[in-house]
């Protein structure tokens, strides 16, 4: 298990070199100068030829790259020129908001996914497989920005039972049940595509095990159907199932970015958005390294947990 893991680890390095290249050409390549955007109606000529030499704008590209990569592989993430405070902090500060965010989302999608995989197997071509399906289905196609809004109007304008915007009250609240009032609704709309697209794997992994030969040697030998799709089928359908719950923990990482703008959730989605439009180079490249960094990790402890339900994965 230990050359396994460190074999993971090993192979995860190129990825994340990969990733810190897209992103700072990516940033290089957008139009516009940061200099001209930070100094607004200050722009001449010689207060932007100063900020992009304070900024080290006037190097090559390949230099400031390696200049970069340099100091953050030494926990130096750079210093944002728009908030004028080191980009580590800023990220860490909004990283336990979107973590927040993120993981109820990402638990509860995983929970209703695979239960309700789970029993649309077991009730294959039933009424429940039937309810399920179309659910699924429109769960898919509603894109969650848009769901996000629908929510807002519903229960937050009309019926006011959730709070419009933000993670804790203005004035008063900051405890466990105003969190879970206000991450109510951008939970539910960050979750349903996630939860529709583990529910529908669930269901295949689930029927293609329930096809086995042992699983109908059970039940001939008289083992309840409760033990029969909880404790046999279940159990070795996760091998396939595992995956893709790493999987969707990305794209509900991704998909915070949008949801936190709708909800107005002080995450790093939110800050990202913020930095892009203010050319905040070193504030979008740091936030981005630092959601890939966590997305890699994320996906070797499935890697891992796969392994442990099947070991042939190992060799």
């Amino acid at each position: 298990m230990g050359r396994y893991i460190l074999r993971r680890l090993l192979s995860a390095i190129p990825v994340l070199l990969g990733i810190t290249a897209i992103v700072f050409l990516i940033m290089a390549m957008i139009p516009g100068d940061p200099a001209t955007a930070l100094l607004g109606a200050y722009a001449t000529p010689d207060n932007v030829a100063r900020i992009n030499k304070q900024l080290g704008l006037n190097h090559p590209l390949w230099y400031r790259y390696v200049l970069w990569l340099w100091n953050m592989l030494h926990g130096d993430f750079g210093r944002s020129y728009s908030l004028n405070r080191p980009v580590i902090f800023e990220v860490w500060e909004r990283l336990s908001a979107t973590a927040v965010l993120a993981g109820v989302s990402w638990v509860a999608a995983s929970i209703l996914g695979i239960l309700a995989g789970v029993v649309s197997a077991a009730r294959q071509y039933g009424l429940a497989d039937k309810v399920i399906t179309f659910a699924v289905l429109i769960g898919i196609s509603i894109p969650s920005f848009f769901l996000g809004i629908m929510l807002i109007l519903f229960f937050a304008v009309d019926l006011r039972w959730f709070p419009v915007s933000g993670m804790y009250a203005i004035y008063g609240g900051g405890d466990l049940l105003d969190l879970a009032r206000h991450i109510a609704m951008p939970a539910a709309a960050l979750s349903v595509v996630a939860t529709g697209v583990i529910a529908r794997l669930s269901r295949s992994a689930m029927l293609e095990v329930l096809r086995q030969d042992y699983i109908r040697t059970a039940r001939a030998k008289g083992v309840g159907e409760r033990r029969v799709i909880l404790g046999h089928a279940l159990r070795a359908a996760m091998v396939s199932i595992i995956p893709v719950l790493g999987l969707q923990a990305g794209f509900v990482l991704s998909g915070a970015v949008y949801i936190e703008i709708v909800f107005q959730w002080p995450g790093i989605g939110r800050m990202l958005v913020n930095a892009i439009l203010q050319r905040d180079i070193l504030l979008v490249q740091g936030g981005v390294v630092v959601v890939a960094c966590l997305y890699v990790i994320f996906n070797i402890l499935v890697d891992v947990a796969q392994s442990l339900l099947d070991p042939r994965i190992k060799t």
